[in-house]
């Protein structure tokens, strides 16, 4: 990374004086740049990943911070565990001669949880997220740019850092038209210190609809190519424009019939190398959505929920799994022919295909039900400071008949003195599916055919709505629950945020009730990356070693989940699956690819 220290503008990045271009200590640069978020990253794999970009012929990595990854608890940060230290990863961009693009929202949707704000925030009943309007919203915000930008200022370029440019919000002309949302957001980074440069992303449309540029402020958009770059600065004369997301793949939801595929970008790589257009990849590598951070879409009324799949493999340029795909080679020769020559690939990381391994019953969620709330109607996760994971609301009843829920988000299975009626699905499931296991689409009662005294509904919260005026997205039961028309009361609901298994006692009192922990031991005399091949279990979650690889679902199209090898380890290694349905386990495979 060339550092001069001589002349007027030496070691500075700005934008060119008729707002053409950027300039890097004087001179003519092109960003190009590759985008890949550490969380989805396992840390280990952070430089393989850079230098991958890099020998791509990129000179720029563009992250996403995520808000609610880093603060979990209200006023509770945490920079350093897993995935989250931002700036060990800024540094290794440093190390290896990248510049950074630094995305961190407070919202960046990015297929992430809730779009990285914190669902804690959605414990108040009339929070109102990204707008000038609310105080409580803006309070969180000011904490958390005020924890961040002390973290990041050391690391911009006029301090000798990597980090190029500062997005502000993400997207926003897509959700409103709010300036002093925006200018807000902007006073708070130099507030602390971070006084630029600044940029937005928005696809041009929204962006000329309802201005949601910043002042002095950068212009990146979504979709961008030659001809939007170009009519951007006939709009916006001051300031340059890049294409700030070229999809060179997209996202996959639970239930569509197969990944996306990758999409052909090569004219407009030509035309912004011909032309000297800056530009970011989104994404050059997508990593995964470990655990349950995978967010959703649905419509501005809630409805039409698609929550996201685990993988973020993303149809991009390098896998999931970090191996560059036949996209990366042609895409990497056609920006070699603008440029000197380019460092070598890195080597792929190596892989391993263990034998099938079969896990027994170990555990019950049944008998590793915490201390109940007491409720009179249900509440949703976040109302009992619940994030993430499962919740079991429990009532008395009398009889069978029609039971009705107002409403389930996302997935829920219902039991009767501990026997299974079926279940209740916000996403929407074949109707194969729907038959198979007694689970109703589209919120339509279910038929408790058996008499008892005991109702328990075991719901799962899938992914929090991403993208759209719906992101208010709470988790759990909603509203109310009715049985024959009648309105039940008397709640206990037992929050599971399963956040630690490593404390489930090894009781299980009924075998054939669905809601069991299975685990098996893996040996191994080696590491290294591996998937789990999860197509003969039917809807759940694994762990390996305690991390948790994420959800899978016979849906599909994802049936294998990613394990990176420093999550394993030479010996014993411990698989455990929760399985919302299976009482019979099934032999776990191994592979070395995501399909």
């Amino acid at each position: 990374m060339r550092r001069e220290q001589s002349g007027r503008c030496g070691h500075r990045f700005a934008f060119a004086p008729d707002g053409s271009g950027f300039l890097l200590d004087c001179q003519r640069f092109q960003i190009r740049g590759g985008e890949m978020h550490p969380a989805r990253i396992p840390v280990e794999h952070w430089r393989h990943r850079i230098a991958m970009a890099k020998a791509m012929g990129l000179n720029t990595i563009s992250i996403y911070v995520m808000w609610n990854y880093v603060e979990p608890r209200p006023g509770v940060f945490d920079f350093r565990t897993e995935r989250r230290d931002v700036e060990a990863f800024v540094r290794l961009c440093r190390a290896e001669g990248m510049w950074v693009l630094l995305r961190p929202g407070p919202y960046v949707c990015g297929e992430w949880d809730l779009g990285g704000i914190p669902p804690y925030l959605l414990a108040v009943k009339d929070i109102k997220l990204r707008v000038d309007a609310d105080e409580r919203y803006l309070a969180a915000v000011r904490r958390y740019i005020g924890q961040l930008a002390p973290r990041i200022r050391p690391l911009m370029v006029a301090n000798g850092g990597p980090i190029l440019m500062v997005q502000i919000e993400n997207e926003y002309g897509s959700y409103g038209s709010d300036p002093a949302y925006l200018e807000q957001l902007r006073q708070l980074w130099i507030e602390h210190g971070v006084d630029g440069p600044f940029y937005t992303e928005d696809g041009l449309g929204q962006l000329e609809q309802n201005h949601s540029n910043v002042k002095g402020g950068a212009i990146a958009l979504s979709g961008g190519d030659a001809a939007s770059i170009a009519a951007a600065r006939k709009a916006f004369p001051a300031v340059p424009a890049m294409a700030g997301e070229v999809y060179p793949g997209w996202l996959t939801h639970w239930g569509d019939k197969n990944f996306a595929g990758p999409t052909d970008i090569t004219a407009d790589l030509k035309a912004f190398m011909a032309e000297g257009l800056s530009f970011n990849l989104y994404m050059v590598h997508g990593g995964t959505s470990f655990g349950f951070s995978a967010g959703a879409n649905a419509n501005d009324l809630s409805g039409g929920y698609q929550p996201d799949v685990t993988s973020y493999d993303y149809a991009a340029p390098i896998t999931e799994q970090g191996v560059a795909t036949p996209q990366y080679h042609a895409y990497r020769d056609l920006i070699a022919g603008y440029l000197r020559a380019l460092p070598p690939i890195p080597d792929p990381k190596p892989t391993i295909v263990p034998a099938p391994v079969t896990p027994t019953v170990y555990a019950s969620l049944w008998d590793n039900l915490p201390d109940a709330v007491a409720s009179t109607d249900p509440q949703p996760f976040e109302m009992l400071g619940q994030s993430y994971g499962f919740a079991l609301y429990r009532t008395r009843i009398a009889g069978a008949g029609e039971l009705d829920i107002r409403w389930v988000h996302d997935y829920a299975t219902v039991f009767v003195d501990g026997h299974y009626q079926g279940g209740f699905s916000r996403p929407l499931i074949p109707d194969a599916e729907s038959k198979k296991l007694n689970v109703t689409n589209n919120n339509a009662p279910l038929a408790l055919t058996m008499s008892g005294t005991t109702l328990d509904i075991l719901v799962e919260g899938m992914g929090r709505t991403n993208y759209g005026h719906a992101i208010v997205d709470r988790k759990g039961i909603l509203e109310s629950v009715s049985l024959n028309g009648s309105k039940l009361a008397g709640w206990q609901i037992f929050p599971l945020p399963l956040d630690d298994i490593g404390t489930l006692k090894p009781i299980v009192k009924d075998a054939k009730r669905p809601g069991l922990f299975f685990r098996a031991t893996l040996t191994l005399d080696v590491v290294g990356d591996t998937y789990l091949d999860m197509s003969r279990w039917t809807k759940g979650v694994v762990w390996v070693n305690g991390n948790n690889l994420g959800r899978y679902w016979e849906i599909g199209p994802q049936h294998r989940l990613f394990c990176p090898a420093p999550w394993l380890r030479p010996g014993r290694n411990e698989i455990v699956v929760l399985d919302l349905h299976q009482t019979t386990p099934q032999p776990i495979g191994f592979a070395r690819t995501l399909a």
